[in-house]
């Protein structure tokens, strides 16, 4: 058997980090057995599905590394392949024609509540032949639920995070599988589509667990072989309560904006809920190798951002500089900076200095905004303070010992320390001033390489103009 897994958003929205990690896990699992990860787009709620959410759902799958392996499936172009099956199960005495009205639904369910029993459809139709005054009219087709009668009285899954979960077939009442005006119901839907793509595992949020009881009815009478379920648990707020936008970000892309790398957020989903002993960064590769549904935990997972940050630091370090080189591009250009040759080769002298102390893409950009300006910025009251009368005076001492000086960063350190012995200065009290000159900041990569990367000519032209006395 070849493992087929799939994810299945509905495009009604942008793909939440709780739908990323599904479809992390679908892939993982499909990749540790050899086996292919499919999409599905799940597009049958015409009213509310749109193509900015379908193309955002793509983007931010790609984004993650989670492209599927064929080509997407589309439900909403396959509803006459539903209708087909609900008329098989018809033609085969599964199912049957419902001809109740809206108003008599509604009163069905009220007289239940006056009962108190459960609002459940009460097969009013199941064993009724419908007679001359139902010729021509609506219908639904309803799938006949099993009864007690019929052999077992529950319904069984053995789930491969949950366990054995069951459900008595009380509980299940007949329920509709294409409507009066001919279109499926997603319960029907999902299961001819997951049959139709040779599915062998459904791994899917523990939301969804009750309607696995009501799916299994279709695979059961349909004679289709089952696929393996698991349910995985939720992922909740800091504070317990379902996760939305007051916790902080919740869609794939806005981590993206916020400067996460791909791979840290992928970590940091992979073990949000499961484990592998104390191994905490587990790059894709490793990942493949050997994840397992059995170490996936049944409570609810936490977001935690302030974890996700320090992981995405801990990428950011190991990261090729040549590789986040664009990134940070694209996000200068954002913040209005034109580039030359130059000026990008003065942010690849940067980034590996950049990279140790940040912990977004953004901050890298911010902290490299001094290199690509065409004037130091202008510096915060903090920094401002540094440039004292004194401070000038020794600038301006400074930019003349240092026009001399050869521009790499190795001779640039032992030139700088040479001025502070002769000057009889520690080091921090050149740097900073020289800092606060170069970047208009009193934070910015180690001095030597911050002289390095400017260039000598620019270089000394902010310290000259730094020097100049108001």
């Amino acid at each position: 058997m070849t493992v087929r897994t799939r994810f299945a958003p509905s495009p009604t929205g942008f793909l939440h980090i709780g739908g990323a990690r599904t479809a992390l896990f679908n892939k993982l699992f499909a990749r540790r057995h050899g086996g292919q990860y499919l999409l599905r787009i799940e597009d049958t709620d015409k009213a509310r599905s749109t193509q900015e959410a379908v193309q955002q759902i793509l983007d931010s799958l790609a984004w993650l590394g989670l492209s599927p392996d064929e080509e997407p499936v589309f439900q909403s172009r396959r509803e006459a392949r539903h209708a087909e099956v609900a008329h098989e199960l018809l033609a085969a005495g599964k199912a049957y024609r419902a001809y109740e009205t809206p108003e008599e639904l509604v009163a069905m369910r009220e007289k239940a509540v006056a009962e108190k029993r459960p609002p459940r459809y009460d097969g009013h139709w199941r064993d009724r032949e419908p007679g001359a005054e139902q010729e021509g009219k609506p219908f639904a087709i309803r799938l006949k639920a099993p009864r007690p009668g019929d052999g077992a009285g529950d319904t069984v899954v053995e789930d491969l995070v949950q366990g054995t979960v069951r459900v008595a077939n009380t509980e299940l009442d007949d329920m509709i599988i294409l409507r009066s005006d001919g279109t499926p119901t997603y319960l029907h839907a999902v299961v001819v589509d997951d049959h139709d793509m040779a599915i062998t595992h459904v791994i899917r949020g523990d939301d969804h667990l009750t309607n696995t009881f009501r799916q299994c009815m279709v695979y059961d009478a349909m004679g289709w072989t089952r696929p393996r379920f698991a349910h995985i648990p939720l992922i909740h707020g800091a504070d317990g309560a379902k996760l939305s936008k007051r916790h902080g970000a919740v869609s794939v892309l806005e981590f993206r904006e916020q400067g996460m790398l791909p791979e840290a957020v992928c970590n940091y989903l992979l073990r949000l809920g499961w484990g592998h002993g104390d191994e905490e960064i587990i790059p894709r590769e490793r990942a493949e190798k050997i994840f397992d549904l059995k170490d996936v935990g049944r409570a609810a997972s936490r977001m935690d951002y302030a974890k996700l940050s320090h992981l995405n630091g801990v990428y950011l370090r190991q990261a090729d500089p040549d590789a986040l080189l664009p990134e940070v591009l694209s996000r200068l250009t954002a913040m209005g900076h034109g580039f030359g040759t130059d000026k990008i080769a003065r942010l690849r002298l940067l980034l590996p200095a950049l990279q140790e102390r940040a912990r977004s893409l953004n901050e890298v950009a911010a902290s490299a905004a001094f290199a690509v300006a065409d004037e130091a910025p202008e510096p915060d009251s903090k920094a401002a303070a540094l440039l004292t009368p004194e401070a000038k005076a020794r600038l301006a001492d400074l930019a003349e010992f240092l026009s001399a000086a050869p521009w790499e960063r190795a001779d640039l350190e032992h030139w700088l320390r040479d001025y502070g012995e002769v000057k009889g200065l520690k080091l921090k009290d050149v740097a900073q001033p020289l800092r606060v000159a170069l970047t208009g900041s009193t934070m910015s990569p180690p001095i030597d390489i911050t002289l390095a990367a400017l260039g000598k000519e620019e270089a000394l032209r902010r310290i000259l103009l730094a020097s100049t006395p108001n």
